[in-house]
């Protein structure tokens, strides 16, 4: 049987498709929980490139950002500090700030196309707001239509870049996740050797039932959940509890599947299998974990949403109050000043950091995420870490 490991259903996405359903919610389809024999995680590469899309778009965003920010002369009256005096100077934000409009926007501007068709407005649609008011205001701006104080350049470089960081740490984030259910899937054997009359024959692990007998030869793995009838060992159960000593366990013992016998051969009796291993309900948690939305996440989520209309609502405010007293010159300038101003850089920037660096250090506090809405205290998923054996 080939050691095939093929990510849990998730299906994949480039950077745009990605940000097109930027609900903070599993991206991908949320996989069964592990079967033993057969599971396959193929998967991986895909989290891997994606996050090297985004990782190269940040970057290339950045460098363009450069030379929009250095040139535009609203940042240089604002910083203090003069332009050459050249006619090509004041084309160089608008030239490149298009590019990156178009290049490093699209994700933002299909994610809030995606919003509005679902008719949930959310972090999406307000960068895509933002970003394309900036744009359109800043056009108008460099070709002398609309106010010079409505020259957005630099603005629009520095949100995109800043959306885009997040974004990468974010997909970062969710393959951490992948990866780990792909070390869950590799512990457990191609192969179980059972015990059949008196002869052992090779098997699936999925084809075990509880009673059989098999056995577990010197270094290699348990393939389901059971209890010792024969024969003593050293367990090495590090990639289960995380405890890095192995611990001895006799006859009447419990073994956990994925936990690897490093001195002797046993006979095991199996007591569960498939999805009823010890194994099987870690994978479900971290499974869980990333296809749930984490507290933090939803509350971005629906805070965008009401900042969406907020700032939809603010801006007519913003023009009705102008016009009214006789300015509407300045109801432009002010509307579009509200529009550009109400996207949530901070937000778009944290919640992802906040996310990630929870997911980092939970391990190191013995913590696993059981759902994306709370962080607990490793739980004993399996009585036998807990179990003295007998002697």
């Amino acid at each position: 049987m080939n050691n095939q490991h093929t990510h849990h259903g998730a299906t994949e996405a480039t950077p745009h498709e990605y940000a097109g359903h930027h609900d903070h919610s599993v991206h991908g389809e949320r996989g069964a929980p592990m079967e033993h024999g057969g599971h396959g995680h193929a998967g991986q590469g895909g989290h891997g490139d994606h996050i090297g899309q985004f990782r190269r778009l940040f970057w290339i965003m950045l460098v363009l950002a450069i030379p929009v920010v250095g040139f535009n002369d609203m940042f240089a009256q604002l910083i203090g500090y003069t332009l050459p005096d050249a006619d090509w100077v004041r084309w160089v934000s608008p030239v490149l700030g298009t590019v990156m409009y178009f290049w490093g926007g699209w994700p933002f501007l299909t994610g809030g196309f995606s919003e509005i068709r679902s008719r949930k407005p959310g972090m999406m649609l307000l960068i895509a707001l933002a970003i394309t008011v900036a744009f359109l205001a800043s056009w108008g701006a460099s070709l002398q239509w609309l106010s010079h104080e409505l020259n957005f350049w630099w603005e629009l470089a520095l949100l995109v870049v800043i959306m885009l960081l997040g974004h990468w740490i974010e997909m970062r984030s969710l393959a951490q996740t992948t990866s780990a259910l792909d070390s869950l899937a590799a512990l457990i054997p191609d192969e179980a050797e059972k015990i059949e009359g008196d002869g052992v024959v090779k098997v699936a692990p999925t084809a075990l039932a509880v009673g059989d007998i098999v056995i577990v030869r010197p270094g290699a793995s348990v393939p389901a959940d059971g209890k010792i009838i024969d024969g003593s060992a050293s367990m090495d159960e590090s990639m289960v509890t995380g405890e890095s000593r192995t611990v001895s366990r006799g006859v009447g013992g419990h073994v956990v599947a994925g936990t690897i016998s490093t001195d002797s051969g046993l006979r095991i009796e199996v007591t569960a299998t498939g999805e009823d291993t010890a194994l099987a309900g870690i994978q479900r948690l971290v499974t869980d974990a990333q296809a749930s939305s984490s507290r933090a996440q939803r509350i971005a989520d629906t805070a965008a949403g009401w900042l969406f209309w907020f700032a939809l609502s603010a801006a007519v405010i913003t023009a009705l109050v102008w016009s009214l007293i006789g300015l509407p010159d300045e109801a432009v300038v002010r509307t579009i000043t509200v529009l550009v101003i109400a996207c949530p850089h901070a937000l778009g920037l944290a919640i992802p950091l906040v996310v990630s660096i929870a997911t980092e250090r939970a391990p190191a506090a013995e913590c696993s995420s059981k759902t994306g809405s709370h962080w607990s205290l490793r739980a004993p998923l399996m009585q036998s870490s807990s179990t003295k054996p007998a002697h």
